[in-house]
This record gives C-alpha cells, sequence and structure tokens, in this order.
C-alpha cells in the first residue's frame, strides 16, 4: 500500500479494494488504479470480508463476480446482512460467462458493473460514482 498524505492537499483521494482472484490481474488493477486511488487487494472473498470488516475504510469495491470460494455474490449478500449499506461500495467485474444464478444476480442488483477486458475510464468513472453513493452521494 501506497502511502498519499501529500496527495491530499489537492482533490481527495479514495481508498479502493480490489477483490480478484487471479494474480496477475489483481496486480495489473493495482498497477493502473494506484496512479489515481490508494489501492489495497484481496485474492479472496473471505480476505475481502476481512479488510471490509477491519477499521480500514474503504471508498469502493473493484469486485470480481466470479471467484472460487466466496464469489462476489456471497460477499455482497454476507455485507447486506452484516454491514448494510456497505454492500452499496461493489462494482462488479464480469468475464461474460453467466452463470443463470449470476445472470439473475445481475438483474436484481443496482451496483454498477464493468465488463472484463475494460479500459481505466469506465473503472474510474463507476469506482467514482460507488464511491460518491457510499459517501452520502445519494
Amino acid at each position: 500500500m501506497k502511502d498519499r498524505a501529500a496527495a491530499g492537499a489537492s482533490a481527495p483521494v479514495h481508498r479502493v479494494l480490489v477483490v480478484e482472484d487471479e494474480e496477475a490481474v489483481a496486480a495489473g488493477l493495482r498497477l493502473l488504479l494506484e496512479q489515481e486511488y490508494l489501492v489495497d487487494v484481496a485474492n479472496t472473498g473471505h480476505a475481502a470480508l476481512k479488510a471490509l470488516m477491519s477499521d480500514t475504510r474503504f471508498d469502493a469495491v473493484l469486485c470480481d463476480l466470479m471467484m472460487p470460494g466466496m464469489s462476489g455474490i456471497d460477499l455482497f449478500h454476507t455485507l447486506a446482512r452484516t454491514s448494510p449499506g456497505l454492500e452499496d461500495k461493489l462494482v462488479f467485474m464480469t468475464g461474460g460467462a453467466f452463470t443463470p444464478e449470476a445472470e439473475a444476480f445481475l438483474d436484481e442488483v443496482k451496483n454498477p458493473r464493468v465488463e472484463k477486458p475494460f479500459d481505466f475510464a469506465s473503472v474510474d468513472r463507476l469506482l467514482r460514482l460507488a464511491a460518491n453513493r457510499s459517501n452520502g452521494g445519494s
């Protein structure tokens, strides 16, 4: 994690949690996003839950939808049950291959999503929307 205390003088820096089980994708996202955000990475849904339940405050969570163990869907439902409102910070990444459960879930939730492969501008826009929504913007 990089400390951006000096950046606080200009625009507020958002802290983002990237939840991605593929290490290469997680590393690439960190490199891409750390130019604009404070970035933490969790390689499993359980690690993400632990990070989100810690004292660290995240403005947005970029979360892979389909992961082994605790999926993004499971993480969403756990957060909704244990810390209502925290699930609103999730922006889902999808690879386009959906199970019927995943398709039904995405139809039900209002959370933004971005399709892999994606461009920085799309991810940046959705993260900023999620951060503003979760910080009282809606």
